[in-house]
């Protein structure tokens, strides 16, 4: 009878603390023991890998994914179902993501987008996942379905927008969603940016007859989401320190407003994106209709703002770093980044470019490839940011994002050894979603995943067929309150909210 289901033998193990040469022996889709390397070598296993001298750490986790959402740019439409995304998260070693279920402006209950999202994802995933509810009207009744997200649900975060027609809350608004989250310890992720502002902005370009894909940046300047982050900081404050994420921050001086708000002492964090650390404004400005591949918002900054978003994921600044998985085709008229291409607007109009950029598969190879050369700091900050600080944030921790026996699903990547692969160049016919281009064509990567392990299970074997896990395997994780910091607890020292102490 064989002691273990897996072992994996040579490694050495990277948690969001230590570095160590350790083997790592698998039983009933835990972690069940963690010994000196090399000392399992010869145990009793259904399956051995040996990791040769490879890094062996926490499968990914991305909680900003992006997968069949109704349309809010024009024509545009999702490329990826949870099929196409959560295969092509495995290719790219994240064994976790959590997406949206999105609430429309005219409908009043968020547990109904939950129920049509369960029904999207019921079956089709390859990886583990989750949801985050999107608020986008926050009526009464929405609001009184918080106590149900978290306490039955398993859902313990949403998110808001301060920007698109579609989906943007008045201050107001705001304020109620964050005493509602905060009385339910529900962490609330807050886009940004200032819809009037940009709207105003828009119409003046557009009245300039400014339309190329180059112009959405001057649209989204980096005013809009400076103000808007120091206005949602101030509401959190407000709100008796009502926790809060920043998403996608890709600006210094709200990066700035951020990290002296977290300074402070208050329950501020904050996300960063790769489309911060490897693009630039001067990808929107390729030619033609080239650029629109690059639209996202916010959009990619200049090199010194670039700069300064690296420093910040290496001093703390953000917690996670996560993908912003929102794909479109790009050779698509019909539902992709084309819809917005006529005779009268040939290189088309930036307003109506779908909003979003592919990158669930690619986001570890990149940031690896980048924290190997030194970019991130030490090793243990790269598992932080892509693994376990998104397992503490949203409420899944230790289960997800750690090595501890006994209690961590046993969700692994294990990447090459150093030098074991040639540097080569990201190519989007190696992906696995279902999008006709990767804004990171041609960059040059150091390391891949060898195999990503689910459960105890090899999902993607490089070099031993690719895929290699099953559609369904899956599963939807309920999450606990957020555990990172301490944060609830801090909230409670606060107190509730008090009017009369205003």
């Amino acid at each position: 009878m064989d002691e273990y289901d897996l072992v994996i033998t040579n490694g050495v193990c990277v948690t969001a603390s230590d570095v160590a040469p350790l083997d790592i022996a698998v039983r009933d889709d835990k972690i069940a023991l963690l010994a000196p390397s090399g000392s399992l070598s010869k145990t009793r296993t259904k399956r051995l890998i040996d990791a040769e001298g490879g890094y062996v750490m926490p499968g990914g986790i991305d909680c900003h994914v992006h997968l069949q959402e109704p349309s809010m740019f024009g024509q545009g439409s999702s490329a990826d179902t949870y099929e196409t995304g959560t295969r092509s998260a495995i290719a790219g070693g994240t064994t976790t993501i959590v997406t949206f279920a999105p609430q429309q402006k005219g409908r009043d209950s968020v547990l109904t987008a939950l129920a049509d999202t369960h029904a999207l994802a019921r079956n089709n995933c390859y990886c583990d996942y989750g949801f985050h509810v999107l608020v986008a009207n926050p009526s009464d009744k929405a609001l009184s379905e918080f106590k149900q997200l978290a306490m039955f649900e398993g859902v313990t975060s949403l998110k808001i927008y301060m920007t698109y027609e579609a989906l943007q809350l008045r201050d107001s608004e705001i304020l109620s969603v964050l005493l509602a989250a905060r009385r339910n310890h529900i962490l609330t992720m807050i886009h940004a940016e200032n819809g009037d502002v940009l709207a105003w902005l828009t119409e003046q370009l557009e009245a300039a007859k400014l339309f190329a894909p180059r112009y959405h940046g001057h649209s989204h300047a980096p005013t809009l989401e400076s103000e808007a982050t120091n206005r949602a900081i101030a509401l959190s404050s407000l709100v008796a320190d009502a926790p809060i994420l920043l998403v996608h921050v890709s600006e210094p001086a709200a990066a700035a407003r951020i990290r002296a708000a977290q300074t402070a002492g208050q329950p501020i964090y904050a996300e960063t994106c790769p489309q911060y650390l490897f693009l630039t404004r001067d990808d929107l400005d390729r030619p033609g209709f080239e650029g629109a591949k690059y639209v996202c918002a916010p959009p990619p900054r200049d090199a010194d703002g670039q700069r300064a978003i690296w420093r910040g994921l290496r001093n703390g600044t953000f917690a996670v770093l996560s993908s912003d998985h929102c794909p479109f085709r790009f050779d698509d008229a019909a539902s992709g980044k084309k819809t917005c291409l006529s005779r009268e607007f040939p290189v088309g109009r930036f307003r109506h470019i779908p909003n979003g950029l592919p990158g669930v598969e690619t986001r570890l190879p990149l940031a690896f490839s980048a924290a190997a050369g030194g970019m991130m700091g030490p090793l243990t900050r790269f598992v932080a940011v892509t693994s376990t600080n998104a397992a503490k944030l949203y409420g899944l921790y230790p289960r997800k994002g750690g090595l501890l026996p006994g209690v961590s699903d046993a969700d692994l990547v294990v990447w090459y050894p150093e030098g074991a692969l040639a540097e080569f160049p990201l190519t989007n016919d190696a992906l696995h979603h279902d999008v006709d281009y990767t804004p990171y064509e041609g960059r040059m990567l150091r390391n891949w995943p060898r195999y990503t392990i689910l459960r105890g299970r090899v999902v993607w074997d490089r070099d031993g067929g690719g895929i290699v896990g099953e559609k369904g395997y899956g599963r939807f994780l309920k999450r606990q309150r957020s555990s990172l910091d301490g944060i609830w607890e801090t909230v409670e020292e606060v107190g509730p909210f008090d009017l009369e102490r205003l």
